[in-house]
């Protein structure tokens, strides 16, 4: 007897996820089908999609394996302070990050998070100077976790007006290195919604957030969190340069 073929209406429809619990659920048990690298990222950086039996949607993947050892920060610690920057970034309420996990994957361990496609028609160039709600928050945010590359290119503005932000695997080290494109708010007043934001991530800082940090970070690094969030409600005030260490990414695009 010949087996009768599969008719299109017993495939089921792949979707992109519609909420971040979805978008968890997707990147924690979905197929990675790797389709290509970023040959401009230091580290390795693979691109492809990832599916389940309804949920489809492109990622990028960063496994431990391929990580570039850094002076300041130690070799194989990078996809940590990416899951970090995330679960910060949910803890903001801001949604800087887009949806991250720590994961198996094709060559090993890695970060795996949703790909966003950004508005095409937006100059970052341009777009970078504007004074954007979006943007203000991310530099709040870059801020607290110690951000040491904020370029143009790892900011993705979208379609419906939010502001993602990618790439924060040299974050969070313990000496201050705050170097970004974004000071248009350098020792302006923080917002009141920045204001309000920190006071609440203080507390989680000093709680479950705090514990989940530990387990991609070291003491003393969450410490400095602790300790930087303080600092921004002491002042009441976005960061200025330093004049210790580079204030703006090289090359800034």
């Amino acid at each position: 007897m010949s087996e009768h073929p599969v008719e299109p209406a017993d495939i089921p429809d792949l979707r992109a996820p519609d909420d971040d619990a979805e978008a968890q659920l997707l990147l924690r048990d979905g197929e990675i089908d790797l389709e290509g690298r970023l040959l401009d990222a230091s580290n390795v950086t693979l691109v492809g999609s990832i599916r389940t039996g309804t949920l489809s949607a492109e990622c990028v993947y960063k496994p431990v394996a391929g990580e570039r050892p850094l002076w300041d920060f130690p070799d194989g610690t990078l996809a940590g302070r990416e899951i970090s920057a995330y679960l910060v970034s949910e803890a903001t309420g801001w949604h800087v990050v887009p949806p991250t996990i720590l994961r198996d994957g094709p060559f090993g361990p890695g970060m795996v998070q949703l790909w966003m496609d950004g508005d095409p028609m937006i100059d970052l160039g341009a777009f970078v100077r504007r004074d954007d709600a979006g943007l203000r928050r991310m530099a709040v945010f870059d801020a607290v976790v110690n951000n040491a590359d904020r370029k143009g290119g790892h900011i993705i503005p979208m379609r419906n007006g939010h502001v993602y932000g990618v790439d924060h695997g040299i974050c969070f080290s313990t000496d201050p290195k705050l170097r970004t494109l974004l000071w248009r708010w350098a020792g302006k007043r923080l917002p009141a919604e920045a204001v309000e934001m920190l006071e609440r991530l203080g507390d989680d800082l000093r709680g479950d957030l705090g514990e989940q940090l530990h387990e991609h970070l070291t003491r003393r690094e969450v410490r400095c969190t602790q300790e930087r969030v303080a600092e921004l409600l002491r002042t009441g005030r976005h960061p200025e340069p330093s004049g210790e260490w580079p204030a703006l990414p090289w090359p800034p695009f």
